[in-house]
């Protein structure tokens, strides 16, 4: 089984679009895992069918019981994230600034503040519109550890990979070069740069190839949106050849990825023409790595 991880150096890039047009031409034959957990979206185009739902726990919250609270004030002084405040004569904890470092719970001598761990997202286990069995999750609002979810997903991804002996697995990994990207990038065999020709572009793709470098795995680059600025893009294959990765391909400026989104479809459904051939050359160039 071959792990391919899909990843941007910044958000807009079209790497979900991307991810999911190679999802629906290898169909059945790949496990898809969705590890863009803090806005997932793949399921706007593969329609999976949340058949199997687990809650995921992570991370500790404050609580305060009010019938042991002396009200001595101690919790709201230490609490260095202002996440404690006195509103209609009582203590209370404010979930959204609460890091769940458990100082409060520590100093309180009425022992009136415990920790809680708390439920931040679901991990899902569902059958797509092409077939294939997609690994994807949601984090809450606000929610924090969202690289122990993308951990999770791609573990559920990986076993069930195995265990039904697929060619194939496929992450949408997380845009820009934090936690949820490095523990998308964990034990992949090949990582697909979506890149497109802007200022922000090129420089977003030098940040994360500088991770992807960390964990010496072999990567190519698609520059999407190619014709909107050739200079930028001559600078982007330019870089490319200077650190060795393979350039993939160009596909040009085309409303019809907008369009597909808008209808629910990948673009390889929407699009029967030159996108289509584009990014059927560009999977069958990735699988030969």
């Amino acid at each position: 089984m071959k792990e391919i991880v899909v990843i941007s150096g910044k958000g807009g890039t079209g790497k979900t679009s991307i991810t999911a047009a190679f999802a629906y031409l290898e169909n059945a034959n790949a496990i898809i895992g969705d590890c863009d957990v803090d806005a997932a979206d793949m399921h706007l185009l593969m329609k999976p069918d949340f058949k199997i739902s687990e809650e995921f726990y992570s991370g500790e919250l404050a609580i305060i019981n009010q019938t042991k609270c002396i009200q001595c004030g101690k919790c709201k002084d230490i609490c260095r994230f202002k996440a404690i405040s006195f509103t209609n004569d009582k203590y209370v904890i404010k979930p959204i600034y609460c890091e769940g470092c458990g100082y409060c719970e520590k100093i309180c001598s009425s022992e009136a503040i415990r920790m809680e761990t708390q439920m931040i997202g679901h991990c899902y286990i569902s059958t797509t519109k092409v077939n294939n069995q997609m690994v994807h999750a949601s984090l809450g609002i606000g929610a924090e550890n969202s690289g122990k979810l993308v951990a999770k997903v791609k573990k559920e991804a990986n076993r069930i990979a195995r265990q039904s002996n697929k060619e194939f697995l496929i992450i949408d990994g997380s845009p820009g070069i934090g936690c949820p990207v490095i523990s998308s990038l964990s034990g992949a065999n090949f990582v697909v740069l979506i890149t497109e020709p802007s200022v922000a572009g090129i420089h977003d793709l030098k940040r994360v190839y500088e991770v992807v470098k960390k964990f010496k795995i072999k990567a190519g680059c698609i520059i999407n949106k190619y014709d909107v600025n050739t200079e930028i893009s001559q600078e982007i294959i330019d870089y490319l050849s200077s650190e060795n990765i393979i350039h993939i391909s160009n596909i040009p400026y085309n409303e019809n990825f907008t369009k597909a989104m808008v209808n629910g479809k990948t673009i390889i459904e929407f699009d029967q023409n030159h996108l289509k051939k584009s990014l059927i050359e560009s999977w069958e160039k990735i699988k030969k790595q």
